[in-house]
């Protein structure tokens, strides 16, 4: 969902997410330091109590983005974005459009397939079908740290078809015949997305071919033996803006208990469960002084400003592009859990660098906001220079201040190279790309990505970027870099 920006925390919770969360905690509902903790407990200080919940703010906002969504598309069947039960695939026999809210940057260049996966049973088989050479697809597994711990598809695994099985974290079976793959999710509960990607409008057809081919079952069914005992029921509690942001540590104590810890968690979570956070805890915000409360607030809205100061200075600026890469699995982060937030922040369920690039703009090279109200905008690759890809690639508009797909006349809200034949190139044999407000004039309407009437996020997708010079690769060092972005008018 990425390119990273992915409103996820559901509109009630993706952009809106961050805010309300970095708000703080100033009333009833999250909590730190437990009333359970016996009176011989030694309360920490003000000043220890700030700076672990801030450390475990940072640690904890993608864990608990992650839990909004799943909660939205897995566990609320009203909530407005429900795909499907656990363990059950959804189709989505289109692409996303400015009425999809639950996730900030959405793209919408390949419909996507989504199951939610509970592993504590026993393992989930997923079955691909052959998918022909000339289409790019993939299927990202990120679990409940927001790791991406697997890829099957085009790059990883090939077109071909093919059985891999995903296992929960405490799994010690062994491998069953016929399973070309083993992927380990660090939490009991996993997402495994799917990216199909759509040629042309009339692809739509082929599409849902290739996504009826994609198939879900519990090990014990691909094996055809009985299933085991099914998993205890749980009581997800719902959330929504206002529960996060006065329960934000509530959150994490219940998505926690589900996430066995990591080598390079024991220190987070050790210091966590001196403010009573932890798995199975309850904690209680009503329970603590109103000093403690304070810094608390203090904690999360400064946090939640470090956080967005990464995104700024955490990524190389090339010519006003942040080009880096914030998405990968347990090895890549390295207990780095502030590079961890501001991926998901930036675009929770994001690519790989290998798997997608997404380099990604609000402002000029100059440091000037990008404002469709107040200017057109043109973005020109030069002939030879078109982003370096072994699938394709696109440059989608956003609205700056939602990071939402935007309502446009002409229903378009990407320009990406499919595209290609039916735009028109300049005398020199680059092409330009139109980022305005109201229409450049029918004579440039193919060349024509049309822009909200005020902030604007620009997202450019590289998928299965090419390693071989020129190449966006290493993030931030490549021999290919995006242009600038130019002011028209």
């Amino acid at each position: 969902m990425k390119p990273a920006r992915v409103k996820l925390p559901h509109v009630a919770l993706g952009a809106a997410l961050t805010t309300l969360l970095f708000a703080g905690c100033t009333s009833g509902g999250s909590s730190p330091v437990h009333a359970t903790q016996g009176a011989n407990a030694t309360v920490p200080s003000l000043a220890e109590t700030k700076a672990i919940a801030e450390e475990g703010f940072i640690y904890g906002l993608p864990i608990v983005m992650n839990y909004a969504v799943m909660f939205e598309y897995a566990v609320d069947r009203n909530s407005g974005q429900f795909k499907a039960p656990f363990n059950q695939i959804l189709n989505e026999s289109r692409v996303f459009t400015y009425k999809d809210t639950a996730i900030i940057t959405p793209n919408s260049d390949t419909p996507y397939s989504l199951c939610w996966l509970d592993l504590r049973a026993e393992p989930i088989v997923l079955s691909i079908p052959a998918v022909e050479k000339s289409r790019y697809f993939s299927v990202m597994l990120c679990d409940g740290n927001t790791f991406n711990y697997g890829y099957m598809g085009s790059r990883a695994t090939g077109n071909e078809p093919g059985d891999y099985l995903v296992v929960g974290p405490d799994w010690k079976g062994r491998t069953p015949p016929g399973i070309k793959k083993v992927f380990r999710s660090s939490t009991q509960f996993s997402l495994a997305a799917y990216r199909t990607q759509l040629i042309n409008p009339d692809d739509m057809p082929n599409v849902v071919r290739v996504q009826s081919g994609y198939k879900v079952r519990p090990l014990s069914e691909f094996l055809n033996q009985p299933a085991p005992p099914a998993p205890a029921a749980i009581d997800f509690p719902p959330i929504n803006d206002a529960a996060a942001k006065t329960n934000f540590f509530r959150y994490l104590d219940f998505a926690l208990q589900f996430a066995p810890p990591g080598p390079e968690e024991v220190a987070i979570r050790a210091k966590l469960a001196r403010i009573g956070v932890g798995p199975g805890k309850t904690t209680r915000m009503e329970d603590l002084d109103d000093a403690h409360k304070l810094q608390i607030g203090l904690a999360m809205k400064e946090g939640a400003e470090k956080v967005e100061q990464y995104l700024v200075a955490g990524q190389k600026d090339i010519n006003g592009w942040k080009v880096g890469s914030l998405f990968g699995d347990r090895a890549f982060y390295q207990g780095d859990w502030l590079k961890r937030a501001a991926a998901a922040k930036g675009g929770i369920y994001g690519n790989n660098a290998v798997e997608a690039m997404y380099p990604m703009t609000k402002t000029l090279p100059s440091g000037a906001i990008l404002d469709g109200s107040l200017h057109d905008y043109t973005l020109t690759f030069p002939a030879g220079q078109l982003p370096p890809v072994n699938a394709f690639w696109s440059v989608t508009m956003y609205d700056g201040k939602t990071q939402l797909l935007i309502e446009n006349p002409i229903n378009r809200y990407l320009i990406n190279s499919p595209m290609l034949p039916g735009m028109k190139k300049n005398a020199d044999g680059s092409v330009t790309l139109y980022l305005q407000n109201k229409s450049p004039g029918a004579d440039k309407e193919s060349n024509w990505l049309p822009a909200p009437n005020g902030p604007i996020y620009l997202v450019m997708r590289l998928y299965w970027p090419r390693t071989q010079a020129p190449s966006i690769l290493p993030p931030g060092s490549g021999s290919w870099s995006p242009p600038a972005l130019q002011v028209a008018r």
